[in-house]
């Protein structure tokens, strides 16, 4: 391990934040509830009490009503609401959208779709951190040289970091997970706009308005409540701009050594915590793997693709060649990252740059 005398840094944020202590503290206290949330008596009261409330701390930190909120499994899970939409109702994915919304990818029959369309996208790209603004005319919301209905976003990696209204940004429908904001892996939150009728997720009990069935996870619910709360102060005091000038350091530290280095997205609307770059010729499962070794938790592409010895499919669709797309890795911070963890990971990848580069010689 590289400056940090035996002790690894987590620089993987966007794969999943560190468990928040307020998340923590709440789940705690969860486990000791024993009711369930759908029963009549004082126990489920006091569960239902805890899934309300969480319900309530979600919705204000992406600006939208309680009753919108609809707890689920994770943002994959919510994601699946693209199956049940009306018959004949197509769906089109922004190009860069992460593999949640990409499966659901739909050009079957466009142009003679006769329940409409829906655009599903992403407000902040998870590999690169880059923002995204849904475009919108009298004829609708627009996806190159399409119009769609509905508007569906991927609000996973932007809810915590930055200011999130989906009302204000018109939404539909979005997707959360708590994971990313330091809340429990395992759940997650659909958002459906009011007036808006979905079929079930699935079928049962009827639980979450009938749109979701299923005793509620009361215990996740109760951290990722505690997080988003959290979450809202952090972005309130902010505390992300020091993450972004700590971001920015490690960028600049890196490009004066390896002016060939490419930081995707420099200069433009970013998520404040990421960083992905690419050293054309070098593998990126081959620096993740030397970062690992070296003490470093970092990624190359999405959590979701992790293992998977492939290119970029998000930096060849942003235009990127080949060799760049399969060179890129991404670095993620958070709060709590320090300046010596970075620094520490600047020197420690400046020297498997240079022992390559040797090598190569």
């Amino acid at each position: 391990m590289t400056g940090l005398a035996g002790r690894r840094a987590y620089l993987d944020w966007n794969a999943s934040a560190p468990l928040r202590p307020e998340a923590r503290a709440a789940m705690r206290d969860a486990m000791e509830v024993a009711g369930n949330p759908s029963s009549v008596h004082a126990e489920g009261r006091a569960a239902r009490a805890l899934v309300e409330r969480s319900r309530a701390q979600v919705a204000a930190l992406v600006g939208c009503e309680p009753a919108e909120i609809v707890f689920t499994s994770g943002a994959t899970e919510g994601a699946g609401l693209l199956r049940h939409l009306p018959a004949g109702h197509a769906v089109f994915v922004e190009e860069t959208a992460h593999d949640c919304l990409w499966a659901h990818l739909d050009l079957t029959g466009v142009e003679n779709a006769e329940g409409g369309h829906t655009l599903a996208m992403g407000l902040a790209n998870s590999e690169t951190g880059l923002l995204a603004s849904p475009g919108r005319d009298d004829g609708g919301w627009i996806w190159g040289a399409r119009r769609a209905h509905w508007l569906f976003l991927d609000a996973v990696q932007h809810a915590g970091r930055l200011p999130l209204n989906l009302h204000a940004l018109g939404a539909d429908f979005a997707i959360l997970s708590a994971h990313k904001l330091g809340g429990p892996r395992g759940c997650g939150a659909l958002f459906v706009r009011t007036g808006l009728d979905i079929s079930p997720l699935s079928l049962g009990g009827g639980q979450e308005t009938g749109r979701r069935s299923g005793t509620e996870n009361v215990i996740g619910i109760a951290g990722f409540g505690a997080a988003a709360e959290a979450a809202r102060r952090d972005i309130a005091s902010g505390i992300w701009a020091d993450v972004t000038n700590l971001r920015d350091s490690l960028e600049n530290t890196l490009a004066a050594a390896v002016p060939e280095t490419i930081f995707v997205g420099r200069g433009s609307p970013r998520l404040p915590n990421t960083s992905c770059f690419a050293t054309p010729g070098w593998k990126g499962e081959t620096q993740v793997m030397a970062m690992d070794l070296a003490g470093f938790a970092v990624s190359a592409g999405s959590a979701c693709s992790s293992g998977k010895v492939r290119e970029s499919r998000v930096l060849r669709a942003m235009g990127h060649d080949e060799e760049t797309a399969r060179s890129a890795i991404r670095v993620s911070l958070g709060p709590t990252t320090t300046q010596a963890e970075v620094a520490a990971f600047a020197d420690a990848w400046l020297a498997a740059y240079e022992k390559r580069r040797v090598r190569a010689a």
